[in-house]
């Protein structure tokens, strides 16, 4: 694995676009402060995307019984 980039807090705020374009692409960047790192600047994960309405069919299963509460609950909440 490849050692993170590291700036410094006034190359940070002089290239901070650029530092965010290289995140962008999936790499890690450490800012430091004196020389000693302080944060790490991180890609957030990808969004999950889905193929659209029913990409999940089949592979989820509801049983008949789904909404019957069990009657210990039902009487919790008056229901019987």
């Amino acid at each position: 694995m490849e050692a993170a980039r590291q700036y410094n807090v006034h190359e940070a705020k002089t290239h901070f676009s650029r530092i965010l374009e290289q995140v962008a692409t999936g790499e890690e960047v450490v800012i430091s402060k004196a020389g000693e790192p302080v944060a790490k600047v991180v890609p957030l994960r990808p969004k999950v995307r889905r193929s659209g309405r029913g990409s999940l069919r089949g592979q989820i299963h509801i049983p008949d019984d789904f909404d019957d509460l069990p009657d210990d609950i039902a009487d919790a909440f008056g229901m019987h």
